[in-house]
C-alpha cells in the first residue's frame, strides 16, 4: 500500500510540473476520437467511455476520498484532490473542443456556445484564474462543472449509445441534472422548509434552460460535408449541379431548386433531420429526411422545392437542423 500512495503522488508530482501535459492529451484523444468515429467506431467508443466513467471522480469526491482511505488507508490530501478535479475538467473540455468546433456553424448563436467552451477550456489550464477566481465561487464552479459535464454526455452519447442527437441532447440535460445535486447539497445547506424548494428549484431551471437554448448548441456528432443549391440534379448519381448564390425570380419560378447535403454522422446513428426553407427570416416549408451514419463521404440527402411565394425576391436560407432543433448548418442563396 505505502507503493501505490507514492506512485499516486509521484503521478500527481509530474503533471504538476507539466501543466500542459494533461490538456493536449485530452485534446489529441478528442481530435483521434473524431476521425475514428468513421474509421474505427469501437476504439472511439472505449475513448468516450474512459471518459464519461472519470466524471465518477467529480460527482462523487468526497465519498471516493473517504473510501480511499478505508481501503488503502491514507487521505488523498485537498489539494491533491482539487488538482484531480481541474485535470478531469482539462481533459474533458480538450476532449470535446474538436468535435463543437468542426460541426459548428460560426455564422449563428453556436458561436456563443463553442466560444464559452474555447474560454472554460483555457480557464482549466490557466491556475490563477481557476483557483482564485473560479474555485471560490462555489455557484460559478456548479456551472462551469455542468457545462463541462453536459458537453462531454453530448460528444459521448451517440457514439456509445448510437443515440439521435434529439436523444442524446435530452439524456445529457436529465444526467446534468441529476449529477449536479450532490455538489448543490454542498453550497444549499437544508435546514429549513424553502431550502429544499431551493434544492429542487436550481436542477429545474438548469434543465430548462438547457433546452431553451438548444439551437444554440452545435450537435457535437453531425456535421455537413458537402452542400449546394442548385437547379438540376442528377438522381442516378446522387450529384448535384453547379452551385448557385444568386438567380433571378423568373429562374426560380420556372424550375425550383434543390438543396443537397452530405452529412457525416457516427457509423450506425439513424437520424432524422429537417431542411428548413426561410424566406428574409420566415419559416416557408419543413421538409423532413431520414439519414443514416457510416459513409465517409456523409449521408447525402436532398429536397426539391418547386413552389415559392409570387414575391420571392430576397435573401433565402436552407437551414438543416435535427429534431431537437439544433442547427447542422445552413445553405444561402438570393434571388434578384
Amino acid at each position: 500500500m505505502p507503493r501505490l500512495k507514492l506512485f499516486v503522488l509521484k503521478l500527481i508530482a509530474l503533471m504538476q510540473r507539466h501543466p500542459g501535459m494533461v490538456a493536449a492529451f485530452g485534446f489529441a484523444s478528442g481530435v483521434a476520437s473524431f476521425l475514428l468515429v468513421e474509421r474505427k467506431a469501437e476504439l472511439a467508443k472505449v475513448l468516450a467511455l474512459v471518459l464519461l466513467i472519470s466524471w465518477l471522480w467529480l460527482t462523487l469526491e468526497n465519498t471516493l476520498r473517504d473510501r480511499i482511505a478505508k481501503r488503502f488507508g491514507f487521505v488523498l490530501p485537498p489539494p491533491v484532490v482539487r488538482y484531480a478535479t481541474q485535470m478531469i475538467h482539462q481533459e474533458s473540455l480538450f476532449f470535446v473542443l474538436p468535435f463543437f468546433f468542426i460541426t459548428t456553424t460560426w455564422n449563428s448563436s453556436q458561436l456563443l456556445f463553442s466560444g464559452l467552451l474555447a474560454i472554460a477550456a483555457l480557464i482549466s489550464i490557466t491556475d490563477p484564474l481557476y483557483y482564485r477566481w473560479l474555485a471560490p465561487k462555489r455557484w460559478l464552479y456548479l456551472t462551469y462543472h455542468s457545462l463541462t459535464l453536459f458537453a462531454v454526455l453530448l460528444t459521448a452519447l451517440p457514439v456509445i449509445f448510437k443515440l439521435t442527437t434529439k436523444q442524446s441532447y435530452e439524456l445529457a440535460l436529465v444526467v446534468a441534472m441529476l449529477l449536479s445535486l450532490p455538489s448543490m447539497f454542498a453550497v444549499v445547506k437544508v435546514r429549513r422548509w424553502w431550502r429544499w424548494l431551493l434544492l429542487l428549484t436550481l436542477p429545474l431551471a438548469l434543465g430548462a434552460s438547457g433546452w431553451w437554448l438548444r439551437a444554440w448548441v452545435p450537435p457535437a456528432t453531425l456535421w455537413l460535408n458537402e452542400v449546394a443549391i442548385s437547379q438540376q440534379f442528377d438522381n442516378r448519381l446522387r450529384m448535384p449541379g453547379s452551385t448557385l448564390e444568386h438567380l433571378t425570380l423568373a429562374e426560380l419560378q420556372s424550375q425550383g431548386l434543390y438543396a443537397y447535403t452530405a452529412i457525416s454522422a457516427p457509423r450506425g446513428l439513424n437520424e432524422r433531420i429537417y431542411h428548413v426553407w426561410r424566406y428574409e427570416g420566415r419559416e416557408i416549408d419543413r421538409i423532413a429526411l431520414d439519414i443514416h451514419g457510416g459513409r465517409k463521404e456523409g449521408y447525402r440527402a436532398w429536397t426539391h422545392k418547386q413552389k415559392f411565394p409570387q414575391n420571392a425576391v430576397g435573401d433565402w436560407q436552407v437551414q438543416v437542423v435535427t429534431e431537437a432543433g439544433q442547427m447542422i448548418g445552413v445553405l444561402r442563396f438570393q434571388v434578384e
